[in-house]
Parts: structure tokens; C-alpha cells; sequence
């Protein structure tokens, strides 16, 4: 399979979660490639901080503060990327918050504030752009960012594992549904495992209602499998020259996902994954 946008000078992506890590590397990555950028973040300062530096390096950027929990929000980021640059042809659905919790201790709070980022976002960027995408009449292509945690569960952080699991559905769901309705929309899922982010400091950006221990990122930064955000969005990248669905940065969970499916046809429990 090959990917549907040819060469990307002159179109214009959109990136939720831009302000930094993933988001920000894939805005550099799609910006040197002669890319419109629209970066969006709930961090005013850091998404300021980050399209200064864009533009600085030639990147003709714009930047958006956007809560994706909100579709609303969502929509308004919609607007103003269309009124700025015209037809969207990247969409990555980025933004994303993690908070340890057991499933059996998770308050009400918790779950609705990890999936309102990671799963409703994701959900509102495909409601409020791909129909305009298509409406377009040109091709378009859509990174949803899932996790290893989308294809494997991890202990302690149930709302996430459920949110993610539900990023790689919809990631799937959409690329059949483009192809059943002839429409020229690829979709891919961003599946990473350990990334030097500031995603383990999630608490930052949490509501004041939830409650609870810091995340954390001992034991992530500096697992030997981690990998810098320019590395995985050089993958996205050659994902989106490609049409490649499925992009895992860290290959040794796709061994456990064989393990899992086994399972399956055992009735065995699923492997339990950890950061190496």
C-alpha cells in the first residue's frame, strides 16, 4: 500500500498535543517537509514557546489553544485551521494524559478526565475534520496516537489502557469504513512504547476534582527501550508516504501480541507487559 497525499509541500497538517514531545517533533518533521502546520495544546505558554520555535526554523505555523475534551474546542480548532490554510490534509490526533490508578480504585473523575483527552479527542478530531477532509474532494490521512497500552494492558493504569484500546478501534473502524464508502482517506495508529515525553507528568494539566499520586516517570526516561519523540515521528512520517496502518515504534510488543492472541484459543491469561 502506498500513501494517498504524494508530496506534502504546500498542504497543511494539524496536530493536537503540539506544544510538545510527539506532537512537536511530528510538527517539525511535517513543517520541513514543506508542510503547512497548525499546533494545538492546553499549555498556553509551551504551545507559544513552540510555534516561535517553528517559525524560527521556516516552519510556516499556527498556533491554537485547545482543550480535546471538549468538542466545542475541537471544532473551533477546526475552523480556525481551515480559515488559516484552507483544505487540512494530516490530522493527528495526539493529545494524550495518563494517571495511575487500579481499576478497582479509579474515582468517577479519573476515568472521565483520561478518556475525555485520549479517547473523546481523538473521537471529536475524526467528527468535526474528516467530513470536511472529504468534503475537500482531496486525499487526507489521519494518525490517531494509541500506545502499546492500545494492544496490550498494562497494570496501574486502567483509564488509560481503556482509552488507548479504544484509539486503535476507532483508527481501524475508520480506515474500513473510507474504503467501504471509496473515499481517498488513509488512517494510521501511532502505537509507541517507551517515549522521553512529558507524559509522565500528566498532573500538570489535571483537573483540580481529580485526585490522586503523580504518574510519574522513574522507571520511563530511562528504560533502556525509550526512544526521543523525533525518532517516532520520522516513523509517522514514512507512515504517511507509505499508507502504512499500524506504526510501533518498539517491535518486541508485536512478539506479546502473538503471546495474547494464543491465548485466546488456550483460554489462558494474557501476557502482562512492562518497559524494559
Amino acid at each position: 500500500m502506498s500513501g494517498v497525499l504524494g508530496d506534502l509541500k504546500g498542504k497543511t497538517a494539524v496536530i493536537t498535543g503540539g506544544a510538545s514531545g510527539i506532537g512537536l517533533a511530528m510538527a517539525e518533521r511535517f513543517g520541513a517537509a514543506g508542510m503547512n502546520v497548525v499546533i494545538a495544546d492546553i499549555e498556553d505558554a509551551a504551545l507559544s514557546a513552540a510555534n516561535d520555535a517553528l517559525l524560527a526554523g521556516g516552519v510556516d505555523s499556527r498556533a491554537m489553544r485547545c482543550d480535546v475534551s471538549d468538542l466545542g474546542s475541537v471544532a473551533a480548532l477546526a475552523d480556525f485551521a481551515y480559515e488559516e490554510f484552507g483544505n487540512v490534509h494530516v490530522l493527528c490526533n495526539n493529545a494524550g494524559v495518563v494517571h495511575r490508578d487500579r481499576v478497582w480504585e479509579a474515582s468517577i473523575e479519573s476515568w472521565e478526565w483520561v478518556i475525555g483527552v485520549d479517547l473523546w479527542g481523538p473521537i471529536y478530531g475524526v467528527k468535526t475534520f474528516v467530513p470536511r477532509m472529504i468534503a475537500s474532494g482531496e486525499p487526507g490521512h489521519v494518525i490517531n496516537t494509541a500506545s502499546t497500552a492500545g494492544i496490550l494492558t498494562f497494570p496501574g493504569i486502567c483509564s488509560y489502557n481503556v482509552a488507548k484500546q479504544g484509539v486503535v478501534a476507532l483508527s481501524e473502524v475508520l480506515l474500513a469504513d473510507a474504503r467501504d464508502a471509496g473515499v481517498p482517506i488513509l488512517a494510521s495508529v501511532l502505537c509507541p512504547g517507551v517515549v522521553r515525553t512529558k507524559i509522565g507528568t500528566s498532573e500538570r494539566n489535571r483537573p483540580s476534582n481529580v485526585q490522586g499520586a503523580a504518574f510519574g516517570t522513574q522507571g520511563l526516561t530511562t528504560a533502556t527501550e525509550a526512544i526521543d519523540p523525533e525518532e517516532v515521528a520520522d516513523q509517522v512520517l514514512a507512515a504517511v508516504h507509505e499508507g502504512r496502518f499500524w506504526i510501533m515504534t518498539h517491535p518486541r510488543y508485536v512478539g506479546l501480541v502473538r503471546e495474547r492472541a494464543t491465548t485466546m484459543e488456550t483460554g489462558a491469561a494474557p501476557p502482562v507487559p512492562s518497559p524494559i
